[in-house]
């Protein structure tokens, strides 16, 4: 399962050089190339005193939806979280955590308790007690293939860990989604394992937006790039046309200003030379359409501008560390 956002804002009538419609525009061009791809999803009910340990996964994203009880998170470095009922958790780094009735508990793998199917990828697990008529908790985790494409330099800016406060500002809309999961969560109806799935990559998707539009907590490198017109511009050129041969000179050009002063610029913000970000943001791209869309090796190497298909694979090699047949060829497992 898989969900791709595109949120294109449209500004006529907005003069180009206005910092916010700029940032906006940057900003959508990021988030239409983030995909979010269910791996493995479990309903979990559980007695008065549980704990679940969620081993590291790079390139995955963990979500945890509350839906009834309490919490405690605690992070692999030892912070602690108290969430309670309706509270969302995305861990966008993959992290290892653990989820735990109270902080003396014991935590015990996730993958060690038996899991019955409910759909393709979603499974339940009963941790209740036989003598518990209803279950002290009840939660719904996933963890899901996090693909950012041409945005990978602002997930290295995220944070270990987003809650979503579901009445707060950073997330409007995000309540009544929150109020449907746990509609299926608890009613069992017809197909609810599948639509659960579905609205967790939704609400993941919302708290990276949320996020982003609130300033990424001030991030550095790539986010203060978002807020600096002379940059915005040539990044959102680079993100339109990924397939261009650019030149630092016709970067600087975008931005009204020398192709000295642009470099230096790029080079103190992003934290890389303006070349070796279209190089990375191509291989994104590349190795999104490779895996993900499946797209032949030749087709990539075209459309993202090289002139022979052995040209391109060099530079994949070079940034990615793998041919691009190899790189195909690995296999995400849940």
């Amino acid at each position: 399962m898989m969900i791709r956002l595109e949120f294109l804002i449209e500004t006529p009538g907005m003069p180009v050089s206005d910092p916010f419609a700029l940032s906006s525009d940057l900003i959508s061009e990021l988030l239409t190339g983030m995909r979010l791809r269910g791996v493995q999803y479990r309903r979990i009910q559980t007695g008065p005193s549980f704990g679940l340990r969620f081993d590291a996964r790079p390139g995955h994203a963990y979500f945890h939806y509350l839906a009834i009880g309490s919490a405690v998170l605690r992070m692999d470095d030892g912070t602690v979280h108290e969430l309670s009922a309706g509270n969302a958790v995305l861990i966008p780094q993959g992290r290892a955590h653990d989820l735990l009735s109270g902080p003396d508990v014991v935590a015990q793998d996730i993958g060690d308790f038996e899991a019955a199917p409910l759909g393709d990828t979603v499974c339940a697990v009963d941790m209740c007690p036989s003598m518990s008529v209803i279950p002290s908790a009840i939660l719904f985790y996933g963890c899901m293939a996090f693909d950012l494409g041409g945005m990978q330099g602002l997930g290295k800016l995220m944070p270990d860990l987003m809650l979503a406060d579901a009445k707060g500002q950073r997330y409007p809309g995000l309540m009544p989604i929150l109020a449907a999961m746990k509609n299926e969560i608890c009613s069992g109806r017809i197909g609810f394992a599948g639509i659960l799935a579905r609205l967790a990559d939704v609400v993941a998707a919302m708290i990276v937006r949320g996020w982003v539009e609130c300033g990424c907590d001030n991030a550095s490198g790539l986010v203060a790039a978002l807020r600096d017109p002379r940059l915005a511009r040539a990044i959102l050129a680079l993100h339109r046309q990924p397939g261009r041969d650019w030149t630092v000179a016709e970067l600087a050009a975008e931005c009204h200003t020398s192709r000295s002063v642009f470099a230096e610029r790029f080079q103190a913000t992003i934290g890389m030379p303006p070349l070796r970000y279209a190089t990375e943001l191509r291989m994104g791209l590349a190795r999104q359409w490779l895996t993900e869309d499946r797209l032949p090796v030749e087709a990539v190497a075209q459309r993202l501008g090289y002139n022979s298909q052995a040209a391109f694979s060099r530079a994949f090699k070079r940034i990615v560390g793998l041919p691009p047949g190899a790189s195909r060829s690995v296999v995400r497992v849940g």
